[in-house]
């Protein structure tokens, strides 16, 4: 087993590949020479990615699964083994965003975060990994957040998710050690996708407070994604077991391992937060 972890000739899975890093890193990939399994709940868009990327004979193919359906996910992974699809390289990166306070927000919109961006997770990396370990060497890419190693007020239930991707990734990196199967878990700043401004307001905000909040966000989502991707991929193919992405999430990182119990005081005006008066 190589001291890299080699893309060419491979097959990647990746959730949420219809859009924003999930669609970089399959472009991405895909000029690397690796064949795609893409998965996504938006048909039109994922199609849209695909098409494109199968020119010069490389394998695309796409499943429309909801990541907050077990009984999907289950099934994909029995849909792709029977395809004959060895899968190399687990990318789980799908995900939702979620605007308000913790008082603010649903309890059933909470519950679907999670089972979103956690529990797909979970249940992704389960259903996959006897195929994984059926390759010669695999690896798993669990895309956590900055917000994944801080958490700021008006994202309790996307830090409640992200930490526990972090959480899971590291238990299961060290469950697999001397395995031919590699973890890495991704900590993204502010990458300009449009999670922002898909998230679901809090009940009774006005369209204004809906504005200006998505506004207060994405002047901080800059990086754009196919940098990301890069990132990403290069950072996998030295096999890291973490990657931080930007310069921001740097930043993130280093002021809460120096100030655990007072970094946010610090960085309230990185992340733009709004007090509850």
């Amino acid at each position: 087993m190589s001291g890299r972890f080699e893309y060419a000739g491979r097959t990647a899975l990746i959730t949420g590949a219809a859009s924003g890093i999930g669609a970089a890193l399959a472009a991405d990939l895909a000029g690397r020479g690796a064949h795609l399994i893409l998965v996504d709940v938006n048909a039109d868009g994922l199609e849209a990615i695909a098409q494109p990327l199968r020119a010069d004979g490389r394998l695309v193919s796409t499943y429309v699964v909801d990541m907050a359906d077990a009984a999907a996910i289950r099934q994909l992974a029995r849909d792709v083994e029977a395809a004959g699809e060895p899968v190399h390289l687990l990318i789980n990166n799908a995900g939702i965003a979620l605007g308000g306070l913790f008082e603010q927000v649903e309890q059933a919109d909470f519950e679907r975060l999670i089972d979103i961006n956690l529990h797909g997770v979970i249940r992704m990396t389960r259903a996959f990994l006897p195929q994984l370990r059926a390759v010669e060497e695999a690896h798993i890419v669990n895309i956590s957040s900055i917000f994944g190693i801080v958490a700021p007020a008006g994202q309790a239930a996307y830090s409640a998710a992200k930490f526990g991707v972090r959480g899971f990734s590291n238990a299961l990196r060290h469950e697999l050690a001397g395995s031919p199967i590699g973890v890495t878990t991704v900590h993204p700043g502010g990458v300009a996708t449009r999670i922002a401004s898909s998230a679901k307001p809090p009940p009774g905000a006005s369209p204004k407070d809906i504005a200006a909040a998505q506004k207060q966000t994405e002047r901080l989502l800059v990086m754009p994604p196919s940098e990301a991707a890069r990132i990403i991929l290069a950072g996998v193919a030295r096999k890291k077991p973490r990657i931080l992405v930007g310069r921001d999430a740097h930043i993130m990182m280093w002021m809460e391992r120096i100030f655990p119990t007072r970094y946010w005081s610090l960085m309230q005006s990185m992340v733009g937060a709004r007090r509850k008066s």
